[in-house]
C-alpha cells in the first residue's frame, strides 16, 4: 500500500537488542513493532493517557516478512484501520525502511473489544465506531 493510505506513520530507530546473531532485526521483534504503532495510532484517536480505558485485547497478528532490516536503519511504521465487525477491529501495518522506502513487513492484527472487569468481550461500541470512522475518515464495515 502506498504510505499515503495509512493514517498513522510512526518512526522507529531499532536498538541493538532488536537485533539478532547475524545482526538482522529478530522477526519476534516486529510485533512490539506494530503495538508500538497501535500506541501512537490510540494516542492520536483518545489524546487520554489512561491504557486502563483501552477497551480492547489483541486477538490475533499475520506477519508477512518482505525484506531484512538491520540496527543502523530507520524505519517507519504505517497503521491503518482495515475493518470493524461487531465484537472485533482489524489493523492494517506496513513497515519500511526510511530512506529507501523499502517495503520490510506487511502485519495485521485483529483486536476484541473486551471488559476487563468481567473478563468478557462486548460489542463494539458505538462511541468507538463513530470515532475510529471519524479518524480514518471513512466508512469501515466489515471486509467481505
Amino acid at each position: 500500500m502506498p504510505r499515503a493510505a495509512f493514517t498513522v506513520v510512526h518512526e522507529i530507530v531499532p536498538r541493538f537488542r532488536d537485533t539478532d546473531a547475524m545482526g538482522h532485526i529478530n522477526n519476534a521483534v516486529y510485533v512490539t513493532y506494530i503495538e508500538v504503532a497501535r500506541q501512537a495510532y490510540w494516542a492520536r484517536l483518545d489524546r487520554n493517557p489512561d491504557y486502563r480505558r483501552v477497551p480492547f485485547i489483541l486477538a490475533h497478528v499475520t506477519i508477512d516478512f518482505r525484506s531484512e532490516a538491520l540496527v543502523n536503519e530507520i524505519l517507519e511504521v504505517g497503521i491503518r484501520m482495515d475493518r470493524i465487525g461487531t465484537k472485533s477491529f482489524a489493523f492494517a501495518y506496513e513497515i519500511w525502511e526510511k530512506t529507501s522506502g523499502r517495503t520490510v513487513v506487511e502485519a495485521t492484527s485483529v483486536q476484541v473489544c473486551y471488559d476487563y472487569g468481567t473478563k468478557q468481550t462486548l460489542p463494539m461500541p458505538d462511541d468507538l465506531r463513530r470515532r475510529l470512522e471519524a479518524f480514518e475518515g471513512r466508512a469501515l464495515g466489515r471486509r467481505s
